[in-house]
C-alpha cells in the first residue's frame, strides 16, 4: 500500500483497501489464432521442403535420371507456392480483423474545439457563408 492511501485512510478514519496487481492477458482472437497457427505450419513445411530440395538434387546428380530431376522441379515450384500462401495469410488476416483495416474506419466527432484566435474564428465563420 502506498503511502498516499494510507494517509488518507487514516484521516478520513477507514480501514485502507489493498490493491493486487493483476497481469494484462492479451487474448488472441480466432482469425489471429489460425492464422498464427497455418503460418507456424508453412513456415515448417518450407524449413523441411528446402532440406528435401537439398537431398533431392544431390540424388538427381548423382543417378542423372530425368525421372529425379522432374520431381525436383515439382518440390521447387511447390516450394514457391508456400511462399506465397505464406505472405497471402497475413493479407488475409488483415482484410478479416476489423481492427486492422485502415480504409474502412469512420471517426464520430463528439465535441469539436477551435484552436486559435477570435479574429481567425470570425474569418473563418464569413468564409463559409
Amino acid at each position: 500500500m502506498n503511502k498516499l492511501n494510507k494517509t488518507l485512510s487514516e484521516v478520513l478514519d477507514v480501514e485502507p483497501i489493498d490493491y493486487q496487481t493483476t497481469e494484462i492477458v492479451q487474448v488472441k482472437t480466432p482469425v489471429e489464432d489460425d492464422a498464427e497457427f497455418a503460418r507456424t505450419n508453412i513456415r515448417d513445411l518450407i524449413s523441411k521442403g528446402n532440406t528435401a530440395i537439398d537431398n533431392l538434387l544431390q540424388v538427381a546428380t548423382a543417378s542423372e535420371h530425368p525421372r529425379a530431376y522432374e520431381v525436383a522441379a515439382g518440390l521447387i515450384k511447390n516450394l514457391g507456392d508456400l511462399n506465397k500462401d505464406l505472405l497471402e495469410i497475413q493479407k488475409r488476416k488483415r482484410d478479416l480483423d476489423p481492427t486492422q483495416s485502415k480504409g474502412n474506419s469512420t471517426t464520430n466527432i463528439d465535441k469539436a474545439v477551435f484552436v486559435g484566435s477570435t479574429t481567425e474564428l470570425v474569418k473563418f465563420l464569413k468564409n463559409n457563408k
